[in-house]
């Protein structure tokens, strides 16, 4: 692949080096390195090209794995400046037995030294570069939130035309999914005049003109039922495609419309037909995938009634035959006409409640109320309703009690479900013509939020407020934490902040049971991102910095994320380190400076992979050091595949204290949290919540660990206590409830937490709820794990060098005062570990470029 990044600078050119040089196929062929790589070779720059305006001339590939050294020859040249362009292998990280990675040095193994380059000189001397991971090399294929500190990609940043200026449309227009063709450049009119006389010959036309020019074009003649130019509503049917004729409704589907088109009406959309499990629908699990048929679509169309299908073989199948079951690749699929009020309330009081909602009929087509998208869009800022489409396969939406909805006669098939405290039901209805209501109602099952208990995402994008509040309080989520941000030059939320409505509230005209609060996710794209909750005052900007992709292009690094914490502090707000630990730089001396109140665990789109256990390592290595941040879920929530709250933070409000967004701030801050993916905990360590620190004389003790877990969503498998992050017990458990304790003897300091393992019948057990630790400190006996703490001063190592380096510097007085603040980050661990005894060769990386 040849790549021109644009034209060259004449101050560069490419060096000529003789030597060992390899083509494709012989690397390809080197099992050195990962299949990975050699399956992406093909994608790699050759030849003359051009990156970031400097000129390189690629003949081929210098493999360096195990073996002898390499020497290339040049003619004498003589520059300023050499500058390399390279990659290297992935080498993920290797989990314990117990899946946790310990040290951890991140996916792009930060710091690790990967080669030696030696500059080679005519009067004999040498001069070696060495080469580390992350800071002058990174990845082929760069893990996101991984960046290099001191390189940078071989393509520069480039801006990129909004959609309006990509397409025939503009991007709202294009969200409609509808063009009704009839503002071209050039438009003729059909007319269609019923002939009074059909049996009577016609033999010829007169055209006399009044008033103005006409053209008429043409005529044709026809003899159709109804009024030709007449649709009748739209209807569905499942097409079986034969042997050898496939395609992707996701990718192509264009590509079968080309191959399947309607005369007299239009083709709406195609889709894989989702078989659902019919006949067991009541005894299966919430939001369980469907079955996807690769054989068959579901066609929806609206046409004449006359109509007919035109299919790849050249025949012509009427609509009609398809409508009475009488075409052969064609099916139909029962009309939906039936209107009808669904309704659904709280068990006992019959008050409405917002729920999730989904209704599929016997075809498996997703039926939608009729104030909601029948195709749900799950692209990125682009139509984010209040819907919710599970991997694209299984579409819901979310209601506020009550909703109108056509429906086919016949069964119907209904999903009802509202957060982790209400069992979530499958039902299966018969429609009948007398049907003119459903009616159904829920009762609450675990009693979490009656013991004080309130749940809350932390990190959801684009909605508004109003939307956050029904998708909350549908998904049972008390606490929405809206965040507005900037994206390039996209920015989203930012006229929703006003630094003092909490949405929902009592003082707002709410009930003050669901809340939505808008905060900031202040970001840069290698030293971080920072989510700032519930802050009071002007909005803390800028949000974005340094330049691409979460800033404009050209902006300077001028704030860091240590800064932005101390400013939403000084503003009363919560400081959280969103989808921990991506980006994974600077986080680290916010950690350290001790402005941080919670790390969160990230579900984004993803229902069954639970909590991460890299993400849960990259935790407990500050744990192991002292460091006490508690443990929160948000889902980054950003397209309809995520739903609110996948991932949530439960947290404990002190006995008798009335909910409000500020008492849950302070639940945070106290960290009795716990995160989950639908099992719920509670925790005491000798009677202290989590979040508390328990101090011991130096001779120790024992604590007692008393739990009790319960689950209405995913099916518990075991209970495991974590002890300075490992297993130090494990147990099965009942799948819905259980309770129990443990004995532990501390004879060193230690943060005790639990971990909670569970999993669907037909899917992979996960992590699925963790707690926030209690801290035992045993006095004489510091936390503290030379390891974990070199990987944390090594990332700000990385942060310092990044800033020293490739990051777009700001005036001098700003760099400087940056530069200050993480240099006391790592000086204060730094000296720390000195205290412990630990001495090791690390040192803070000089700007020396500062001083040219």
């Amino acid at each position: 692949m040849i790549v021109r990044d644009g034209p060259a600078h004449r101050g560069f050119r490419p060096l000529a080096l003789e030597g060992p040089w390899q083509g494709a196929e012989a690397v390809k062929g080197c099992t050195a390195f990962s299949a990975e790589l050699r399956s992406a070779l093909e994608h790699a720059p050759l030849g003359a090209c051009v990156g970031w305006g400097i000129p390189f001339d690629i003949k081929g590939f210098l493999p360096l794995h195990e073996g002898a050294p390499i020497t290339l020859r040049c003619a004498p040249n003589t520059a300023r400046w050499l500058v390399f362009q390279h990659t290297s292998d992935i080498r993920p990280p290797q989990p314990n037995r117990y899946g946790f990675i310990s040290p951890s040095r991140g996916w792009g193994q930060l710091g690790e030294l990967a080669a030696r380059y030696t500059v080679l000189y005519a009067d004999g001397s040498e001069e070696e570069i060495p080469i580390r991971r992350r800071h002058e090399i990174g990845t082929f294929q760069r893990p996101w939130g991984e960046n290099c500190f001191q390189a940078v990609a071989h393509c520069k940043p480039r801006p990129q035309r909004p959609h309006h200026e990509q397409t025939a449309f503009s991007w709202g227009t294009s969200q409609t999914r509808v063009d009704a063709a009839d503002d071209g450049p050039w438009v003729n009119w059909l007319y269609a005049w019923n002939n009074p006389h059909p049996e009577k010959a016609i033999v010829g036309l007169r055209c006399e003109p009044v008033e103005g020019a006409v053209l008429l074009m043409a005529v044709s003649l026809g003899n159709v039922q109804e009024h030709p130019l007449r649709w009748r509503p739209r209807r569905k049917a499942v097409l079986t495609l034969p042997e050898g004729l496939s395609f992707d409704p996701t990718l192509d589907e264009m590509g079968l419309l080309s191959q399947i088109r309607l005369d007299m009406g239009q083709i709406i959309s195609a889709q894989w037909r989702p078989i659902y499990l019919t006949r067991a629908w009541s005894d299966s699990y919430n939001n369980q995938l469907p079955v996807i048929s690769r054989r068959e679509v579901i066609l929806e169309y609206t046409s004449h009634p006359e109509a007919a299908f035109h299919l790849w073989d050249g025949e012509q199948v009427p609509v009609s035959r398809v409508e009475e079951a009488q075409a052969v690749h064609l099916k139909p699929v029962p009309p939906a006409n039936q209107r009808v009020l669904l309704r659904v309330v709280e068990k006992g009081s019959r008050k409405p409640v917002a729920v999730k909602l989904h209704v599929h009929g016997q075809a498996g087509e997703y039926l939608a109320p009729v104030d909601r998208h029948r195709i749900p869009n799950p692209a990125w800022f682009e139509d984010y309703s209040v819907d919710f489409t599970h991997r694209g396969q299984h579409h819901c939406t979310y209601i506020p009690g009550e909703a109108v909805i056509d429906l086919p006669l016949g069964p119907v098939y209904l999903e009802i479900s509202k957060g982790f405290e209400i069992k979530p039901l499958r039902l299966v209805k018969e429609i009948t013509p007398e049907t003119r209501e459903i009616f159904i109602e829920l009762d609450k099952v675990l009693p979490w939020r009656e013991r004080g208990w309130v749940s809350a995402d932390t990190h959801v994008h684009f909605l508004t407020p109003m939307s956050a509040l029904l998708e909350g309080s549908a998904e049972g989520v008390n606490v929405v934490n809206l965040l507005a941000s900037q994206w390039g030059e996209l920015m989203t939320n930012v006229g929703d902040f006003d630094g003092k409505t909490t949405w929902g509230s009592v003082e707002a005209g709410g009930d003050g049971e669901y809340l939505v609060r808008v905060g900031t996710e202040n970001r840069q794209h290698v030293l971080g991102h920072i989510s700032l909750l519930g802050y009071e005052g002007r909005i803390i900007a800028p949000m974005t910095t340094g330049g691409p992709d979460e800033s404009a292009l050209g902006d300077p690094i001028e704030i860091l994320l240590t800064e932005w914490a101390r400013q939403c502090r000084q503003q009363g707000g919560l400081v959280i380190l969103p989808h921990f630990p991506n980006p994974r730089a600077e986080n680290a001396a916010a950690i350290v400076e001790g402005v941080v109140d919670g790390v969160e665990m990230t579900a984004w789109d993803d229902l069954y992979s639970g909590i991460n256990p890299y993400s849960l390592s990259d935790w407990y290595r500050y744990l192991n050091n002292g460091y006490m941040v508690a443990a929160v879920g948000g889902t980054d929530k950003m397209t309809a595949r995520t739903a609110v709250g996948t991932v949530r933070t439960y947290a404990r409000l002190r006995e008798g204290e009335p909910f409000t967004y500020r008492a849950w701030m302070e639940a945070i801050r106290r960290a009795e949290t716990f995160v989950t993916y639908g099992p719920l905990m509670e925790m005491t360590v000798d009677g202290r919540p989590m979040g508390a620190r328990i101090h011991m004389t130096s001779s120790g003790g024992t604590v007692d660990v008393a739990w009790e877990l319960a689950s209405v969503t995913v099916p518990m498998s075991r209970i495991e206590l974590i002890v300075n992050g490992e297993i130090r017990e494990s147990l099965a458990i009942d799948p819905w409830a259980a309770r129990g304790s443990f004995r532990v003897p501390v004879t060193r300091s230690s943060w005790i937490a639990l971990l909670v393992r569970g999993h669907y019948t037909d899917k992979p057990e996960i992590i699925a709820a963790h707690s926030t630790p209690v801290m035992v400190e045993v006095e004489g006996s510091p936390f503290y794990a030379a390891a974990d703490a070199v990987t944390i001063l090594e990332q700000i190592e990385g942060a310092l060098a990044y800033l020293d380096t490739v990051g777009t510097r700001a005036e001098t007085r700003a760099y400087k005062r940056m530069r200050l603040i993480l240099e006391g980050a790592h000086r204060r661990l730094h000296n720390r570990m000195h205290q412990m005894g630990y001495y090791h060769e690390h040192t803070p990386p000089h700007d020396h470029a500062a001083h040219h």
